[in-house]
């Protein structure tokens, strides 16, 4: 049952993490955080989300605050590094963040870059991560199908373990996987997951090697693992650049998938300057248990006024979605 709105608001913090290299197009990362009987939990959906879209993250974040979680099947879960479309040089830098962490993945396809820029920054990596080093890359549907195959053509030499989400449609992934499938490297689909009306279509039409899935934008822990089984593909738990919160429900997914063949990206925390507790990765993990905000940190870190107010009135719009899918 939906708690009421009013419940969810008592406890409700708007917060703002600064983060230490812009990403996926933002410096500071807003999210509503709120407690319910079973713990804190977070509702972050992206600016841009209308507010259906965002009503699904609302449903996880309530599912995670006030439902118990599915029995988890390990205590930690090993991640990756994640380095932003940053120069080549900064390469260093910013894995250093990463403690112990022996995968890494790198954006590629920035608007304004170009594919040198892409293949200096993975150079970079493999560079400083060795030859031992896993190195996925992530282009979040920027390419289409002849550019993704000249792209991953000129990236192969740095063996890569697996591209992610390289054109955006699902015709358009099954046709770059047939055509690189000489190369050796698998497909895995994102945005095809997350963002479809049907989430298995990507599985159904063999576009994919793997599917990356994320806890909020999924609807929570228990549907994410249903799509998990229906589509009968590994899968990696990823973050949607969640505050320790967040990261805690992807954590949680990822303790209860029956098999976690990859490095999931929950370390993402090593990319805010400031968070409301540290879920940093250590010796190249994370916990699987539940966070509790610091209340210094939720004060420290509190969204200014005019911003508090706009997540708030979003929060209630997708409360009401919920109550009245459909209408």
């Amino acid at each position: 049952m939906q708690p009421p709105l009013a419940d969810i608001l008592t406890t409700a913090r708007v917060v703002a993490l600064p983060m230490h290299t812009r990403f996926r197009g933002v410096d500071v990362r807003e999210a509503v955080l709120f407690e319910g009987p079973q713990g804190w939990a977070e509702f972050s959906p992206f600016l841009e989300y209308d507010d259906v879209e965002a009503a699904t993250w609302l449903a996880a974040a309530i599912d995670f605050a006030w439902h118990e979680q599915p029995a988890p099947l390990r205590e930690r879960i090993p991640v990756n590094a994640t380095v932003p479309a940053i120069d080549a040089a900064r390469v260093p830098e910013v894995l250093a963040r990463f403690d112990g962490c022996r995968t890494a993945k790198v954006k590629v396809a920035e608007r304004g870059q170009t594919l040198a820029d892409d293949v200096a920054r993975v150079r970079a990596v493999r560079d400083t991560m060795g030859p031992e080093g896993r190195i996925r890359i992530d282009a979040n549907a920027a390419w289409n199908i002849d550019e993704a195959e000249h792209a991953l053509h000129a990236l192969a030499e740095h063996d890569l373990e697996y591209a992610e989400q390289p054109c955006s449609t699902v015709d358009e992934l099954a046709e770059l996987r047939r055509r690189v499938k000489y190369m050796g490297i698998p497909i895995a689909a994102d945005e095809s997951v997350r963002k479809a009306n049907d989430p298995l279509a990507v599985a159904q039409a063999k576009a994919a090697d793997l599917i990356v899935i994320k806890a909020q934008p999924l609807g929570g822990t228990r549907r994410a693992l249903q799509i998990v089984a229906d589509a009968g593909l590994p899968a990696v738990v990823s973050s949607a650049l969640d505050t320790a919160v967040g990261l805690a429900q992807g954590a949680a997914l990822a303790a209860a998938l029956p098999s976690l063949e990859y490095d999931c990206g929950l370390g993402t925390a090593s990319l805010f300057a400031d968070d409301v507790a540290d879920a940093r990765p250590v010796a190249g993990s994370v916990s699987a248990s539940r966070v509790v905000p610091d209340a210094a940190a939720l004060d420290r870190l509190a969204a200014p006024a005019d911003r508090r107010d706009w997540w708030l009135a979003r929060l209630e719009r997708c409360h009401e979605v919920l109550a009245h899918p459909g209408s």
